[in-house]
């Protein structure tokens, strides 16, 4: 056999099981996965419903791909041990560490892309000026958030963003590339470029975020 051609073929199977190693290592072991699933059924499919992928008016989709690529294990499995005080979200700290973790597991088993959830948690703070945020929020997310941002307990089909519990752990930049990217097979667009509803401007996004901040106190 050619040398090159043998080198070649040695590269694609080492490339083929790096790429198999990053998957489990993103996804947990399958063990993990199982576990997961089941005390999923056990404890969350009845708002989430089945294969996490929500229901409007009641609970956010958990496998939603840019969801599962955007936010940090941190942020979900603090959301799933704590709660959301305030809204339909209660605290399953009684799973354990290691029940929480199994959870994490099957959701990020869902995943289609990489976990970019590091690099968007470093961004900088939001600076913005807050009663330009205001004017923003009332106007565009307001209508599925409602104006205390309250979410489903407001009426409106979007999730209680300014919930303080939700706040506390969001960082600016999750909430920032949220607005832009928007949320697939959702009624949570995009609102960055010339092809959105609103073309928001990075400062006008961070005078959204830095209103939203005032929400929560």
């Amino acid at each position: 056999m050619n040398i090159n051609r043998c080198n070649l073929i040695k590269t694609a199977i080492t490339l083929a099981l790096g790429l198999g190693l990053a998957t489990s290592a993103v996804a947990g072991p399958k063990g993990d996965i199982a576990k997961g699933k089941k005390l999923y059924s056990q404890n969350c499919v009845f708002c989430h419903q089945a294969d996490a992928i929500g229901k409007p008016g009641v609970a956010p989709s958990l496998t939603n791909p840019e969801l599962l690529s955007m936010a940090s294990d941190k942020f979900m499995k603090g959301t799933i041990r704590d709660g959301r005080a305030g809204t339909g979200m209660p605290p399953f700290g009684h799973l354990g560490r290691s029940g929480i973790d199994a959870i994490m597991a099957y959701l990020r088993s869902h995943a289609k892309g990489p976990n970019i959830s590091a690099e968007i948690d470093k961004q900088p703070d939001a600076r913005g000026d807050a009663r330009l945020g205001k004017q923003w929020f009332d106007n565009i997310c307001a209508t599925c958030h409602g104006f205390n941002g309250d979410g489903y307990l407001a009426g409106g089909t979007g999730t209680a963003i300014g919930n303080a519990s939700f706040l506390s752990k969001a960082s600016d930049g999750f909430i920032r590339e949220t607005i832009k990217r928007g949320r697939s097979n959702t009624r949570m667009i995009g609102y960055s470029g010339p092809e959105a509803m609103a073309a928001l401007s990075d400062q006008e996004i961070d005078d959204v975020i830095t209103y939203m901040r005032t929400l929560a106190k």
